[in-house]
């Protein structure tokens, strides 16, 4: 294993080497070139986004759980620290979350979603999360919001550094590096990361402890761009995730088990940027491979193997300064085998045709169709209409309506024994509505949304076994707010913020809330600075959640309210490097996001961030 590492990190290195020079075209176009997720940029104006800032990355624990729990109104479902980590995104199913890398949905060909305790934080620049449905651009699953991990490549900024440390309870190691260099034409940049923990805490009021729960990952990201001449640039993203998890067991008598994750993802993009048009060709594979174990202390193990090749062209033509029109094709291939799963494969294309208008400098509209084709199942025809609409500079409204769907995935269609080849997508219509409010230093946003899904994939008992059938109609709707402050006096600064989920997740047959989906969640955040110090409050706040689809009351879980504070002390000449403690959990609450599997009480974490 160690060996196949080295290997494809050095064909990474080499090959992004040669293939990242081109991004450097036009001085007015750098924004354009550097982004690889054009569809994030370009066609989100009628939809809520938010890029998480650098502090809260550094401040966050390495997962991708950690940071979005406290950071966004995702439910997650976690079963126990670092082990499965699921999200329920609008009340919408952990399927019906699409997590996209560099413009590249990456949710799982087998059981269709994304285990957010793999995806570790320190291999990306920026973390953006959109609400909503997002099928047109991202595809399958992406209609409870999508969750995007992007790299950025920048020119003419020298030999830059970053080395983060954090070790904390539970003998918990966290640790990147990143190194970039960069000239006018050739750009590259290197991270990598590893965290692994005992993870043998100690329940809140029980003498029990979490027993079986190592685990470690380690991850690579290589990233290199090459600018050709002006109008052509070459674009290489590669990124490989190793990692093992021994699950936490309930009872002490169960046999200790394991999970093994080997993933690896590679994209070359050809940017080309002729007069009104912008052309850019992309090539991507990408690899999942797990094992598990039912018994540690033995070699047998049940797995699958995935692999993806995607080729994606999008052109975008700019009508007139105020009218943009984009089509994008792309045809995927999946191969994939395992265990239960004979040797399957299935191919998708996609055509897609967007638009955006700006009539005026305060109101714009974008409209996006899609439709695949594909022999494994039936495909609905997809569209996103949208209106951004300033009519003060202190108010923004959007308002807009899409739908989305899930495609069965390879576990759905050939389970061996009871996949199911006759599934249609799960179905989807939703319409949204936002008013965003901005004073001075003060932000205020409320949406609105109601989503209806249909077709939901469910796997029921049959005489002999388990088969997955297109069954549940399911609504969800709510209400979303979010409070930003921001003063500063002298050296004196506050941030102040708050935000709010109302959730109705509601089984329309059974008229019961989903399980796991709370009613209620917020979060919020207190900082304040002076000068080189800065402390920090975090709190959030998850309702009771139904276990049982009867919604029995007597199996839910409890409320919890969970509460971090924090401090930083920078240093260097120009505040570059950071030392920072961290106490989570400051009250000790006992709690759980999955029945029976709690969660840690007080622990305690310091970090080092330095930048040369």
């Amino acid at each position: 294993m160690k060996r196949h590492i080295i290997f494809i990190f050095l064909v990474s290195i080499t090959t992004g080497a040669w293939s990242q020079s081109a991004l450097d075209s036009l001085q007015q176009l750098d924004e354009v070139i550097l982004k690889t997720d054009m569809g994030l940029n370009r066609f989100s104006q009628t939809q809520k986004t938010e890029q998480l800032s650098d502090t809260i990355l550094t401040r966050s624990a390495a997962s991708l759980t950690d940071v979005l729990n406290y950071n966004s109104l995702i439910y997650f479902k976690e079963n126990g620290l670092g082990m499965v980590s699921s999200a329920s995104f609008r009340g919408t199913t952990a399927q019906q979350t699409a997590v996209v890398w560099n413009g590249i949905n990456i949710n799982s060909q087998f059981n269709g979603q994304t285990d957010f305790n793999t995806i570790n934080i320190r291999n990306f620049d920026d973390i953006t999360v959109r609400s909503g449905g997002g099928s047109v651009l991202y595809g399958s699953g992406a209609i409870g919001g999508t969750i995007h991990l992007n790299n950025r490549l920048k020119f003419n900024q020298g030999f830059k550094n970053s080395l983060f440390l954090r070790y904390g309870s539970f003998n918990t190691w966290d640790g990147s590096f990143k190194s970039g260099m960069s000239s006018d034409k050739f750009a590259v940049n290197f991270e990598m990361s590893r965290t692994n923990s005992k993870n043998d805490y100690d329940f809140v009021d029980s003498e029990k402890q979490n027993t079986n729960g190592n685990y470690y990952n380690q991850s690579i990201s290589a990233n290199v761009a090459y600018k050709i001449n002006a109008k052509n640039t070459l674009k290489l993203y590669s990124y490989l995730y190793d990692g093992e998890r021994h699950f936490s067991q309930i009872f002490a008598s169960e046999t200790p088990t394991k999970y093994q994750d080997f993933n690896t993802r590679n994209l070359m993009e050809w940017v080309g940027l002729y007069n009104q048009f912008t052309s850019r060709l992309k090539l991507a594979y990408i690899t999942e491979d797990y094992n598990y174990f039912a018994n540690i202390n033995k070699e047998n193990s049940t797995g699958a193997e995935a692999k993806t090749i995607i080729v994606k062209h999008d052109l975008a033509f700019k009508v007139h300064k105020k009218l943009l029109l984009n089509s994008v094709i792309d045809v995927t291939q999946t191969m994939a085998e395992g265990s239960s799963i004979e040797n399957e494969s299935r191919t998708i294309t996609s055509f897609n045709l967007l638009l955006k208008h700006n009539i005026t400098s305060r109101l714009l509209y974008e409209l996006s169709f899609r439709k695949e084709l594909t022999k494994n199942y039936k495909t609905p025809f997809l569209f996103h209409v949208g209106v951004n609409y300033k009519p003060f500079e202190f108010y923004t409204m959007t308002l807009n309506g899409s739908r989305n769907f899930r495609i069965p995935t390879f576990n759905d269609l050939y389970w061996e024994g009871s996949g199911n080849t006759e599934l249609n997508p799960e179905d989807s219509y939703q319409v949204e509505m936002g008013h965003a409010f901005q004073y001075k230093g003060i932000s205020l946003s409320v949406t609105g949304y109601y989503n209806d899904i249909q077709d939901m994939i469910r796997w029921i008992p049959t005489a002999s076994s388990w088969k997955p059938i297109n069954t549940d109609h399911v609504k969800t709707y709510g209400l979303e707010t979010k409070l930003a402050i921001k003063q500063q006096f002298q050296q004196h600064q506050f941030r102040l913020g708050a935000s709010y989920g109302y959730t109705i997740s509601e089984n329309q047959q059974t008229k019961k809330q989903l399980i796991y989906v709370p009613n209620h969640k917020a979060a919020g955040y207190f900082n304040y600075t002076f000068k080189r110090v800065s402390t920090y409050y975090q709190l959030l706040y998850v309702g009771d959640v139904f276990t049982l689809s009867d919604n029995n009351p007597k199996y839910a879980l409890d409320a919890y309210t969970v509460s971090n504070i924090g401090a930083e002390y920078a240093l260097g000449a120009t505040k570059q490097h950071r030392f920072g403690i961290q106490i989570k959990n400051l009250f000790n609450e006992n709690y759980q996001s999955v029945a029976n599997r709690y969660m840690p009480g007080i622990n305690y974490n310091f970090y080092f961030n330095l930048n040369f």
